[in-house]
């Protein structure tokens, strides 16, 4: 009989452990509806926090789409695998990391709502008023579960399953957590330095395309990458499926955080669409311009990127300047993806040149386009005079970036030493569906005419084996 080894049995202990300590936390009854919350607000934040949700999955098909076709699922399976890590620890310590009493601006108390305690009872959230407090936790707990999900890319084929489990938890707790608090908090030192980011554009984008660098730069480069050997997308049906699910999902992104059904949500969901539109032309025609052919991969990939520069800039700046914003982050993005190809850096799916730079550029046009027009909470921005506002957010991302990327790469590092990152090379030749799953991809068929005989060909993980067909 194999023995079980304790890295076996430390995921269900530990889960096993919270279940029974939810046990004994004292039941509370649900907040009381006295006329406080705008019912509006609340139907839409419930619904935008369900696009949101959607956009997991949405991102599970966009990456496994680009992957080889033995990596497909476990491609797959770590973005979606988030939802289940994150949403338990945002009940048990998460939101109140994130949302908690403050200390010192730089992180929330973990006794504030420890498994969740005082959140579906108390008083609404102080900058989402006109909703129940549980609905504004849910809606931020999307982002928190997304954003680890987006560092898949940059690790995939060749990083073992139980490690990116580990490193999502990790990453929750010491990145996301204080990210989220610094920027999004009153009480936090960013939001009060004056940095504005509308949905994320430092808290989700800046800091999972930093730890997608962290992780490629620990991890180093796949055979395949040292060979220089091109492996085409194991599927672009599913890239193109994945872009208009994480398109309509975004949707809830920026314009759910807005925190209600009013203006300035129309606002962001206008934003949100002009930005992905331009930035989806921007990258293929920039590719004409450069000698190639117009892809479907190519425009898909500048939509995405389209989509994450406008979103800390979608509730601050008017529409017609998120066109520019769209162009101008696919030509960055694309730009840094061609020299990033040349160089040693295996970031297997560009999260960095696309996340990671798209969140770079969306803060600083956030600092050269913001108008208190669009909304009297924000800022006025370089274009309209204000230079020393541009300068904040430089400055919020410059400590976004700093932060993000070096405590990935000491987390990268700890996992590293308590037990190997990377599978076997023998593992990643045979690939990890079938090494860390024991599982396999199936395209579909191919109709195979040979010496007369029509065979049926199954394409499984990048392997066909001919079939006879009777009729």
């Amino acid at each position: 009989m194999k023995q079980i080894t304790l890295k076996q049995v430390a995921p269900f202990t530990i889960l096993a452990i919270l279940a029974l300590l939810a046990i004994f936390i004292k039941p509370v009854a649900d907040f009381a509806d006295t006329g406080k919350y705008n019912s509006a607000d609340t139907a839409w934040i419930i619904v935008a926090t369900a696009l949101v949700f959607l956009m997991t999955p949405a991102l599970a098909f966009f990456y496994g789409g680009m992957v080889h076709r033995k990596n497909v699922i476990s491609t797959m399976i770590k973005s979606v695998v988030a939802a289940g890590i994150v949403s338990i620890l945002w009940i048990v310590v998460g939101y109140s990391l994130a949302f908690g009493d403050s200390i010192g601006g730089f992180i929330g108390n973990p006794m504030t709502h420890l498994f969740y305690r005082g959140v579906n009872s108390g008083e609404p959230w102080s900058l989402a008023p006109t909703i129940p407090k549980t609905l504004f936790s849910l809606f931020q707990l999307m982002f928190a579960i997304i954003t680890p999900g987006l560092v898949v890319g940059a690790v995939a084929e060749r990083i073992r399953f139980t490690s990116f489990i580990l490193f999502t938890a990790l990453f929750s707790l010491l990145v996301y957590a204080p990210l989220a608090h610094w920027s999004w908090h009153p009480d936090g030192f960013l939001f009060k330095m004056g940095a504005l980011d509308f949905a994320g554009g430092t808290v989700v984008h800046i800091s999972a395309g930093c730890a997608a660098l962290a992780g490629a730069l620990v991890l180093k480069r796949r055979q395949v990458h040292i060979d220089q050997k091109e492996i085409p997308p194991a599927n672009i049906p599913y890239i193109l499926i994945g872009t208009g699910l994480l398109w309509f999902g975004w949707f809830g992104f920026n314009a759910g955080s807005a925190g209600g059904a009013n203006a300035l949500a129309v606002s962001a969901f206008a934003t949100t669409n002009t930005a992905a539109a331009a930035a989806g032309l921007s990258w293929m025609f920039f590719d004409v311009l450069r000698g190639k052919k117009p892809s479907v991969v190519g425009f898909c990939v500048g939509a995405v990127v389209g989509l994450v520069a406008i979103t800390p800039a979608a509730g601050f700046i008017a529409i017609p300047q998120s066109i520019f914003v769209g162009v101008i982050a696919a030509i960055v993005s694309n730009v840094a993806v061609y020299y990033k190809q040349k160089s040693r850096v295996d970031d297997t799916l560009d999260v960095f040149p696309c996340h990671g730079l798209g969140g770079i550029v969306g803060m600083l046009m956030t600092g050269i386009f913001a108008t208190k027009a669009v909304n009297a909470a924000g800022n006025n921005g370089l274009f309209f005079g204000n230079s020393a506002f541009f300068f904040t957010q430089v400055k919020a991302m410059a400590i976004a970036v700093g932060y993000s990327f070096g405590v990935s790469f000491l987390i990268f590092k700890f996992i590293n030493f308590l037990s190997p990152l990377r599978v076997s090379s023998k593992d990643e030749e045979l690939g990890l569906d079938a090494s860390q799953h024991n599982e396999k991809y199936l395209q579909g068929t191919l109709l195979v005419h040979n010496n007369g005989i029509l065979k049926e060909t199954p394409v499984e993980n990048g392997f066909t084996e001919e079939i006879p067909v009777k009729f």
